[in-house]
């Protein structure tokens, strides 16, 4: 039960990142440079204090990892530039596609055999995920394409990296912290290109603090108790979720081509999940 709440956090994170992020850089509230330092920048701040308040007592915090840091720093830094020239589903497309291939030859590399309902169950789900986002597919430019996939490689292995973590808040801590040195380089180097307003660093911030840091941190702990498959299956849902966060809280009818869509992503998931369970025969 621990796993599923944190997955379902974890998820609804993920999708609220992907809406700040499509209201900064769609509006031109700010630029892509400037969205990557400030959502590290308040990552960073919010759970180092965040851990200052829970110290433990009994040993000392995790330091993460500089691979993973890293990694984190590729993505948020990939990710933001490619959504300059992706439209958003087809950079759902290319981003979750690269992640799913990522986390799943990973899987197969360190000897874990996909059943056949995990295979079925995946296919499934990206099915459904195909057909949620076609209708806003176009032919994505050579340059968003490489960054966005780019990005989903390092979001597989960074994810994968936190799979082991026993300290799910200081590793992600220390992981955003890592990445300030190269935060600051990125500066540098866009000073001429900024382009800030109250409202881009008002997104970029939430998006850093809750959506990034709380969020990955949620997922760091959800990783525990996830298979490799489970852990690239269910991010799909992240599409369907903010989805239905544009029904509720900004008044977006759900179609009848998103029900089921939805109940298709769904049912592949329910299948990877169940294909655990399931003893093959001999």
């Amino acid at each position: 039960m621990k796993t599923v709440i944190y997955t379902c956090l974890a998820l609804l994170a993920f999708a609220g990142n992907s809406v700040l992020c499509r209201l900064a850089l769609g509006e031109q509230s700010l630029d892509a440079a400037s969205f990557t330092a400030i959502r590290l920048l308040s990552g960073a701040a919010f759970l180092g204090f965040i851990l200052v308040l829970n110290k433990p007592r009994s040993k000392p915090p995790a330091r993460g990892q500089w691979k993973a840091s890293a990694l984190l720093f590729i993505y948020a830094l990939t990710f933001s530039f490619a959504y300059v020239s992706l439209d958003t589903g087809t950079g759902a497309l290319v981003l979750f596609t690269s992640v799913q291939i990522t986390m799943i030859l990973w899987g197969v590399c360190k000897g874990h055999t996909l059943q056949p309902l995990e295979w079925l169950g995946t296919a499934l789900a990206f099915v459904g995920f195909i057909y949620l986002i076609s209708p806003e597919l176009s032919t994505p430019s050579l340059k968003g394409f490489v960054l966005m996939a780019v990005s989903g490689l390092a979001w597989g292995l960074y994810s994968l990296a936190g799979k082991n973590s026993n300290q799910p808040l200081a590793d992600t801590a220390f992981n955003f912290v890592r990445t300030l040195p190269l935060v600051l380089l990125v500066l540098a180097v866009a000073t001429p290109d900024i382009n800030l307003s109250w409202r881009g660093v008002l997104l970029a911030a939430i998006s850093g603090a809750l959506a990034s840091g709380a969020g990955y941190t949620i997922w760091y702990l959800a990783m525990r108790g996830l298979s490799t498959v489970q852990a690239a299956v269910v991010q799909l849902l992240v599409p369907v979720i903010a989805a239905l966060g544009g029904a509720l809280f900004a008044s977006e009818l759900l179609s009848l081509h998103f029900i089921i869509s939805s109940l298709i992503i769904l049912g592949g998931i329910l299948t990877v999940i169940l294909a655990k369970q399931i003893k093959p025969a001999a």
